[in-house]
């Protein structure tokens, strides 16, 4: 934005010396704000995928004897318990086997 500006003022309003230092200053500027924005954005790790959900809690949705159901962050997921957990009793997401959360009572 303050490159077009810059550009738009060296055309309408300034003189020619100053057109050319408005202009290199709005795009060093325009540069150094892109790079910083992409140093941001990256610094972050992704929080994607079934490992994310590993130290979560749980609600168990089936009775997991030792196999059943979990709703987790809005989300029902298979589970295994081990201990065995009844229907409305928090678990903690311990593990993951494949695509089933292995999970014990809190």
């Amino acid at each position: 934005m303050l490159l077009v500006v810059a550009i738009l003022l060296a055309i309408f309003v300034l003189e020619e010396p100053w057109t050319w230092i408005v202009v290199i200053a709005g795009a060093t500027f325009e540069l150094g704000e892109a790079t910083l924005f992409i140093w941001w954005s990256k610094r972050r790790k992704s929080v994607v995928g079934a490992e994310v959900l590993i130290g979560k809690h749980a609600l168990v949705s089936t009775e997991c004897r030792p196999s059943g159901q979990v709703r987790i962050v809005g989300e029902l997921w298979q589970a295994r318990c081990e201990p065995g957990a009844d229907v409305g009793e928090e678990v903690i997401v311990k593990a993951l086997d494949g695509l089933t959360l292995v999970v014990e009572p809190v």
